[in-house]
């Protein structure tokens, strides 16, 4: 009796029933729980560690990591566990964010990319460099009707004309708008549309891009769901959104430094906000950037289609 009021005792916890509800799912790492709950590594260990002295979680090792499952137990006690977790709403989330996990380690090719990136231009080879091969997948990708969704000065607008049948370039700053369209015009650029505009609500028409791009955009958007609505607004049936943006982050100066309504997104928030505009298939999301200087910002890339 007194090992089964312990247990409830231990469930009675709102985190470690969260432990437990995703473990009852999925056999996890410390490393995967700690990114769907977001949180520390510590508090988490703590948690396992009482829940693995009651016999709720089972450990093995795998390879370097310590892999958890839920324990053998009693019916009732599993019953109990499956009624008290339908109080706690993070739940929901936490099923959300374990499914990204599960796409994440079925792409174990990114992974193996990683590893090569992060040796890339450490050792200098003439020639090589990652503006090279950029500009050679620039080159290889087909004529395109590419809206740029917070475009800025330009720069990376006049990178996609040189390939894209047009592109549209929106930015909500009319001095900015006549800077770049002066500055591609100057630099012959025929196909490339500089306008005036909101990326919460572009001038373009419904159904008529193939690429929507937001480039760094979304954590300046007074609301990044109404943004990426748009987006899907104006793709053809079969485009794509690609966006390119920060991973949530704790450097609160930004807000004053960059003018940044965000402090950027998590995987699971961007997931949720294409999921509600109407992209109905799987995205593709991952961590693509790591700068080494403080405050170590990470990028966020995002690709899904219609």
């Amino acid at each position: 009796m007194a090992s089964i009021l312990k247990s409830l005792r231990l469930i009675a916890d709102s985190t470690r029933l969260r432990i437990l509800s995703l473990l009852r799912q999925e056999d996890l790492s410390v490393v995967e729980l700690q990114e769907i709950l977001a949180m520390g590594q510590s508090r988490i260990s703590t948690q396992l560690s009482q829940l693995k002295a009651e016999g709720l979680v089972v450990d093995r090792r795998s390879g370097k990591n310590v892999i958890y499952s839920f324990g053998e137990l009693d019916a009732d006690l599993v019953s109990a566990i499956n009624l008290a977790a339908t109080e706690v709403d993070e739940t929901t989330t936490d099923s959300a964010a374990l499914r990204l996990i599960l796409n994440k380690r079925k792409d174990k090719a990114r992974a193996y990319f990683d590893a090569l990136a992060g040796k890339f231009g450490k050792t200098y080879c003439p020639g090589r460099s990652w503006k090279g091969l950029a500009e050679t997948l620039l080159k290889l990708m087909p004529p395109m009707i590419i809206a740029d969704l917070g475009a800025g000065e330009g720069t990376f607008s006049q990178l996609l004309a040189q390939k894209a049948e047009r592109v549209i370039a929106i930015d909500n700053s009319e001095k900015m708008v006549q800077f770049a369209s002066e500055t591609a015009k100057d630099n012959g650029f025929k196909n490339l549309e500089f306008r005036v505009g909101d990326i919460e609500n572009p001038p373009i028409d419904d159904g008529t891009i193939d690429i929507a791009f937001f480039s760094q955009a979304l954590h300046h958007a007074a609301n990044p769901q109404a943004a990426i609505t748009a987006g899907h607004r104006i793709l053809k049936p079969g485009g794509k959104i690609v966006i390119l943006d920060l991973l949530k982050h704790t450097f609160e100066d930004a807000r004053e430094l960059y003018a940044d309504e965000w402090l950027g997104f998590s995987e699971l928030e961007i997931s949720e906000f294409l999921t509600n505009a109407g992209f109905e298939k799987n995205p593709d999301i991952a961590v693509v950037d790591r700068e080494s200087e403080s405050p170590h910002f990470q990028t966020l890339m995002a690709v899904c289609e219609k």
